[in-house]
């Protein structure tokens, strides 16, 4: 792969991963601060991207992938996005800022998909090329993390703007990067893209228990994501945004000692790590909210690179090392629709409920809010030691 080519792919993973978390980190605590929104509605709108992510597998695969070149219908989709930023801004309405989230996420989703695909398409050696190309997506979402904290833009219409422009960006830009072009007839159905073919997995007991767990542990995920920043913003912690990036930094270290540990340790460890991780971090922020610079909310911002690198990225290696070559891609496309698909979208609408529960004439009872999610953690932590049954060997990297 030429230089020119890869820091090309480089830009382009640092543009599509700065627009998710420009909007999507602190969009609770912009809906509460200018929709009045309820924990309800917070948890509502997060769900929209769980709808979009079992859609857009479905897209990428019937119409994506078989009429047009992956970077022109990637230019077009983010164009559009960049318009219903902006439109997201001059809504107070909840239902109608929902339906406007739900478009943009259904309009952004299948960019992921197609972003990889023109990154894959240009590799000579994707193994060792993809992730220094994908790790720029990473950087991406800490600077835009940063940009909002430092700014203290995260109550403000700035963040769905400053979103809204690098989409534009990214858009425009898409229609420079190297052609990909469909796939035609060849081009897998929605169905094979969305993983049907992987569904023989779930035939063999340890993937089935790895399997509903994976779905489960995604409903204390949807905590996080949905109300982190609102809960950090409430108890007074200056630049909450900017000191959530510390998770991603964790995340991109702790993801170079995956496979190395994957083999050392096997994969029942690894994911057992990852699940009390969760509970850890939950319990930290039950107990340490009290002071807004205690060191125990900062303990657990930085767990999520155990507690995502641990039992997902795990997740994805143990489901392609047990679907084989003829099935991985499906089987890539199963658990993300377990995981970010269906998980997310229970876990986000529960979480939403269980805040509302918790509120109090002055904001919330944040310890009860983060001992449910702590609690799920812990029950899933014994189902997966009871039901988990997989040798060291069979579950090896090879």
């Amino acid at each position: 792969m030429k230089k020119m080519t890869g820091a090309s792919l480089a830009l382009m993973m640092f543009l599509q991963y700065f627009i998710w978390s420009a909007w999507y980190v602190t969009m609770g605590t912009y809906m509460k601060a200018n929709l009045g929104s309820t924990d309800v509605h917070v948890g509502a709108a997060f769900s929209a991207l769980a709808i979009a992510t079992m859609i857009s597998p479905v897209f990428v695969g019937m119409v994506a992938d078989r009429f047009f070149a992956a970077q022109k219908i990637m230019g077009v989709l983010h164009l559009l996005g960049a318009g219903l930023l902006v439109l997201a801004t001059k809504i107070t309405d909840n239902t109608a800022f929902y339906w406007v989230i739900l478009i943009y996420s259904l309009l952004y989703m299948p960019t992921i998909a197609l972003s990889n695909s023109v990154a894959f398409s240009q590799m000579t050696d994707p193994g060792k090329q993809f992730p220094w190309i994908r790790v720029f997506g990473t950087i991406g979402w800490i600077v835009a993390g940063t940009l909002v904290g430092n700014m203290e833009i995260e109550k403000s219409a700035t963040t769905f703007h400053l979103a809204a422009v690098v989409s534009a960006a990214l858009g425009l830009f898409s229609f420079l990067l190297p052609n990909t072009p469909p796939k035609g007839k060849e081009a897998g159905t929605g169905t094979s893209v969305f993983g049907s073919e992987a569904f023989v997995l779930l035939k063999d007991k340890p993937y089935l228990v790895f399997f509903i767990a994976a779905i489960l542990v995604c409903i204390p995920l949807a905590f996080y994501y949905g109300f982190a920043n609102p809960f950090l913003n409430e108890i007074g912690m200056q630049n909450a945004a900017g000191k959530m990036i510390l998770g991603q930094v964790s995340e991109g270290l702790f993801i170079l000692a995956i496979p190395l540990l994957f083999n050392r340790i096997g994969v029942k460890n690894m994911l057992l790590i990852g699940i009390l991780a969760w509970i850890l971090r939950y319990v930290l922020f039950a107990y340490g909210y009290g002071n807004p610079d205690s060191w125990m909310l900062f303990a657990g911002i930085i767990l999520h690179g155990v507690c995502y690198d641990f039992f997902f990225v795990t997740g994805y290696m143990y489901s392609e090392k047990k679907a084989g070559e003829k099935n991985k891609n499906a089987a890539q496309g199963l658990f993300t629709f377990a995981t970010y698909g269906l998980g997310m979208f229970i876990g986000t609408w529960f979480s939403g409920f269980v805040a509302e529960h918790y509120t109090t004439g002055t904001g919330h009872n944040w310890q009860g809010v983060w001992l449910v999610p702590a609690g799920i953690a812990a029950a899933v932590l014994v189902y997966f030691v009871l039901f988990f049954r997989e040798s060291k060997s069979s579950a090896a990297l090879k």
